[in-house]
């Protein structure tokens, strides 16, 4: 297995995020970067002033409540309909990608996996809803095998979903998979595979719920979302006021996937900067292998953003002078970071699957088609503010989701108000790195 990897790793010229299928996609800004990340992160910590003054525990209970039923008995046949629609992808990822046109741009499964999934279906996830738990190919097959039903392991948890998503970012960035039809294919078939049969030994329950990082990434997403899932059925809610609920991250285990998640989007932007060229080209000038500098940045950036994350829940312990372990707070403060990966994420693929959107409608109605001309939209000098005010939005929806928790935990306001602190000051961080890396004009990957 390692070998594969290392052998994918090595393969053809990278493109992160299928990055090279719309060319460059960020431009430098106009004004000083000090002033913008400044500004920035100014807003964020002025938004936590802001929700500091909101101290009615009835009000923040009402904001976060509330909501309307939306189930009805059409939902039978929407799961069966995205059943088949989700298999219908995956056999078209397969088929199209083994024996349709080996040109990335007119490619169905390269445009489908890179500009349907993940980004326009990952958008939709945290933008309306978590279809992907129904069109989850993976899980419709493995509910209609046989399952051997053993044990999860307790102590596992889920850091194999951890280890996955590093794994799958490392890949998704080092390897060609935008720009080899049959290379992406054969990757999506090992990980049917393994899977699969990961379903088949522990039971698709158990495996999806802990150990599958796609699957976790998009339920993370989705509680982001303006219409999700309760015991009643589907319910509208306020966007990003699910990620308030209790023990919705529960354990370290979760706790890391959460930071790794808001980790490996910014890392993907963050290989595609002037900085990370500059910082690498003498390092590789000196000998140190292309392919070693991007996992070993991988690593060393994940542990950075977990190492930042746990020091500030021993400061707000201390800060609170509370009786609560440091685990329970890192759990309770954990969920915030998600509508931050959630911004980020949204600049880093909105323009990316406007601009492709075409050559995807084109490659759905004539898949096997080869066209001369790849009609794509050409975007207007003024969007790049979109991806800019997407960062500080999921910002400061994340203070406010850690607003509300504190005074979930915490009986008096103070303590409330104090337990944030450190928190705010990593969001203010987190703020500045992201801006930071979505001002920086995009390049492609350096010596890949």
């Amino acid at each position: 297995m390692v070998c594969g990897l290392g052998w994918l790793a090595a393969t053809g010229t990278a493109s992160a995020h299928g990055g090279s299928l719309a060319g460059g996609g960020r431009e430098s800004l106009t004004i000083p970067t000090w002033l913008f990340l400044s500004t920035g992160g100014a807003a964020v910590g002025a938004s936590f002033l802001l929700a500091s003054f909101v101290t009615d525990r009835a009000f923040v209970e009402r904001i976060h409540d509330w909501g309307r039923p939306l189930s009805g008995d059409y939902e039978r046949v929407l799961k069966l309909a995205g059943q088949l629609l989700g298999l219908a992808g995956l056999a078209a990822v397969f088929v199209v990608g083994f024996l349709g046109p080996t040109n990335a741009r007119t490619n169905l499964a390269i445009l489908l996996v890179w500009v349907g999934w993940w980004a326009g279906l990952a958008m939709t996830t945290y933008l309306v809803g978590n279809s992907w738990a129904t069109l989850n190919p993976f899980k419709t097959l493995a509910d209609l095998l046989p399952s051997l039903d053993r044990t999860y392991p307790a102590r596992v948890g889920s850091w194999p979903a951890v280890g996955g998503l590093l794994v799958l970012v490392w890949v998704e960035v080092v390897s060609p998979l935008a720009d080899q039809p049959r290379l992406l294919a054969s990757v999506v078939a090992g990980y049917s595979v393994l899977t699969l049969a990961g379903a088949l030994v522990f039971g698709p329950e158990d495996w999806f719920a802990h150990a599958d990082p796609v699957e976790r990434v998009f339920r993370y997403y989705g509680r982001f979302a303006p219409i999700g899932r309760d015991e009643g059925g589907l319910r509208l809610r306020l966007p990003g006021m699910d990620l308030s609920t209790p023990r919705l991250v529960d354990g370290p285990d979760e706790v890391a996937f959460v930071v790794a998640l808001l980790w490996v989007t910014t890392y993907d932007g963050l290989v595609t900067t002037p900085a990370w060229r500059d910082l690498t080209t003498p390092l590789v000038d000196a000998g140190v292998p292309p392919h070693l500098l991007y996992p070993v940045a991988l690593g060393i950036g994940f542990a950075g953003f977990l190492g930042v994350y746990r020091l500030a829940v021993r400061l707000s312990r201390d800060m609170s002078d509370t009786y609560l372990a440091p685990a329970v707070l890192a759990q309770r403060f954990a969920p915030p970071l998600v509508a931050i990966a959630v911004g980020y994420h949204f600049a880093h693929y909105l323009g990316y699957f406007l601009v492709l959107a075409p050559s995807l409608a084109v490659a759905l109605t004539s898949p096997f088609a080869d066209p001369a001309v790849v009609p794509t939209i050409e975007l207007p000098d003024w969007f790049g503010a979109i991806a800019l005010a997407s960062v500080i939005v999921g910002h400061l929806v994340a203070i406010w989701v850690a607003h509300a928790a504190a005074y979930d935990l915490f009986p008096a306001r103070l303590q409330a108000i104090r337990s944030q602190y450190p928190f705010i000051a990593v969001m203010v961080f987190y703020t500045m790195t992201s801006l930071w890396v979505v001002s920086q004009p995009e390049v492609a990957l350096p010596h890949l």
